[in-house]
């Protein structure tokens, strides 16, 4: 902890002033660090980095690049699975089960041999332990080792989706050695007598090609390069993610030299480095997006527990106006919660059906549900970097397009894990928030949004439309499967529960000094066992 705290401390900016003694300075500790990594982000919403309960914005980042998971998935493709911790798999048991053929040779950092047991290990325990994360694996019913090499995932419903869900991060495989030694438990007493959470954040007994060995909160998470990995020799001795919420900060640090990478730059900040010699733009369409949501509890709000005071909120906003004037016109925007690229979803739906600003539209909805001169109710907010803006300015262009129609936004700050943790609860009556996927797979949001997102709202779903879902995400002919989604997309617009603000069009700002940065759709996600030194 220490060595990555000075560490950390030592390629910190040396106060703000842009001095030509300073400038010179960073440009010499860039050119002397070329076996170090060291990426710019904020980071503040982590609240952990056990694979098993990580559910939050930021720390996939870390996880997807110290753990390996069975199959995975290429840029830009979020359709095909390929391998990495198997080598083949196929269907058995009359299709009720996926066998996977694991690759051999493989050791996690410590020099273990990678087998079979600790695929068992992983899967049970991401299931057991009844966190978000095991969600995602609702339909893993066993896992059964058939020899070192070879295990069997079963499903609870061969006609939902498994297989593509393997590649996310929430299905990294670790050492069951390591993780037990260290109080994991993978039984079903797992969700109240594991402990390896505290140790999992600071360590990751994983096979990938670095290796995490600290995370201080608001600082910076460290990794060092696996000795063991089976894929070579990881390009860098280490690679440090540091904690850095302003962007102005960031780009000075990019500019400087003194990180390579920069996630978090206004579109005034990136269109700033035009020019730069030393700095070029990675970018592509996320599968993230930026949403608010609206609580039905007349506990809560009773002038929200309405569906027409909540279709006057998603009517008054001017959703143009923030894509074009907050992020510089890159993102695109989903009619709901599936995001463009997901079920079929284009944004020829968003302009037939999605919400859209209409004043008179909104007043009229504030007529029909007993409110002509409108209402008041809180929006909590969290004080952090998010796609080339800041939660907070988008919630300050919210509350004044809200204001137009006599809705009055009360913005509420809090701090990102007290705020995560006061949504997930169910506690909040609105809250503008991130969505990233836990996989490419469209039922996963779909259910999402039926599930614990609408428990976290306190929305009654319907059965038809639980119903919907299920049959959706069934459908094996695509054509059919796309009108289904797009009826529930419909009905979630009609709720007006969701409000998507946008889905952004990342970009990062990289040094020349690095080659090989591709940003994937998901999370922030880069993989950076194929980042290199230029």
């Amino acid at each position: 902890m220490m060595d990555s705290i000075w560490m950390s401390r030592r390629l910190m900016l040396a106060g703000m002033a842009a001095s030509t003694g300073a400038a010179t300075m960073g440009r010499a500790q860039a050119q002397g660090r070329k076996n170090i990594l060291v990426i710019g982000m904020d980071i503040s919403d982590g609240r952990n980095y056990d694979p098993g309960r990580m559910a939050d914005y930021s720390p996939p980042l870390t996880n997807g690049n110290v753990y390996e998971t069975l199959v995975t998935q290429s840029p830009g493709d979020y359709v095909n699975v390929k391998p990495m911790l198997a080598t083949k798999w196929e269907r058995v048991q009359g299709g009720k089960a996926w066998r996977f053929t694991l690759r051999q040779g493989v050791k996690f950092w410590d020099g273990a041999p990678f087998t079979a047991e600790d695929v068992k290990f992983s899967m049970d325990r991401l299931v057991n332990l009844k966190d978000q994360p095991g969600v995602y694996a609702a339909n893993l019913e066993k896992v059964e080792v058939v020899d070192p090499h070879t295990v069997d995932l079963y499903m609870k419903d061969p006609s939902s989706p498994l297989l593509i869900n393997c590649a996310a991060p929430a299905f990294a495989i670790y050492s069951k050695a390591m993780a037990t030694a260290n109080g994991a438990v993978s039984d079903a007493t797992s969700n109240t007598a594991d402990k390896a959470t505290q140790w999992l954040n600071q360590n990751s007994p994983g096979t990938a090609a670095y290796r995490m060995v600290s995370w201080e909160r608001n600082t910076a998470v460290t990794l060092v390069r696996n000795e063991n990995w089976w894929g070579g020799k990881a390009p860098f001795e280490r690679v440090i993610i540091r904690h850095i919420a302003d962007g102005a900060a960031q780009l000075l640090a990019v500019r400087r030299g003194d990180i390579d990478a920069a996630f978090n730059l206004t579109a005034e900040q990136l269109d700033s480095l035009k020019g730069d010699a030393n700095v070029r733009l990675e970018s592509t369409t996320s599968l993230d997006y930026v949403y608010m949501t609206l609580t039905s509890n007349a506990e809560f709000s009773p002038a929200l527990a309405k569906r027409e005071a909540r279709q006057a909120v998603a009517h008054a906003i001017d959703y143009d106006g923030i894509i074009n004037g907050l992020v510089g016109g890159f993102a695109v925007r989903p009619p709901s919660f599936l995001p463009i690229g997901a079920g079929g979803t284009t944004a020829e739906m968003t302009r037939e059906f999605g919400y859209r600003q209409d004043l008179d539209k909104a007043k009229g909805f504030l007529q029909q549900a007993g409110l002509p001169n409108g209402f008041e109710f809180d929006l909590s907010i969290t004080n952090a970097a998010i796609v080339g803006s800041n939660y907070q300015v988008i919630a300050q262009k919210v509350q004044s397009d809200l204001a137009r129609v006599g809705i009055k936004a009360n913005l509420k700050p809090l701090d990102p894990v007290n705020l995560r943790t006061q949504y997930n609860g169910g506690k909040t009556q609105s809250v503008i928030t991130f969505w990233n996927p836990p996989s490419p797979e469209t039922d996963l949001w779909a259910g999402a949004s039926i599930e614990r997102v609408a428990k976290r709202v306190h929305w009654d779903v319907p059965q038809s439309l639980r119903d919907l879902v299920k049959q959706a995400g069934a459908e094996p002919d695509l054509t059919k499967q796309v009108a289904l989604y797009k009826r529930y997309q419909q009905e979630l617009v009609a709720n007006a529960n969701y409000i998507i603000l946008l889905q952004p069009i990342y970009r990062i700002a990289v040094r020349n000094t690095i080659k090989d940065f591709h940003v994937t759709a998901a999370g922030w996600y880069v993989e950076m066992e194929k980042i290199q030194p230029s």
